[in-house]
């Protein structure tokens, strides 16, 4: 995670399919919750962190 650091903070536009949602989602500037292959959600990675809602189901807790 600390290349794709750099790599946003040189201003790259970075997609990033990650199974570690809670820290793909600490780099994220938007996230995306996929359900069945469509997107029910979508926000801020920092929103998506904060929404009890996708933390209970999807973020373990």
């Amino acid at each position: 995670f600390d290349i794709i650091q750099q790599l946003r903070e040189e201003g790259m536009t970075i997609f990033l399919v990650e199974q570690n949602a809670n820290q793909a989602l600490k780099l994220a500037d938007r996230g995306y919750v996929l359900e069945n292959g469509r997107v029910v959600l979508e926000d801020t990675g920092a929103a998506l962190l904060a929404n009890e809602a996708v933390r209970s189901a999807y973020l373990g807790g």
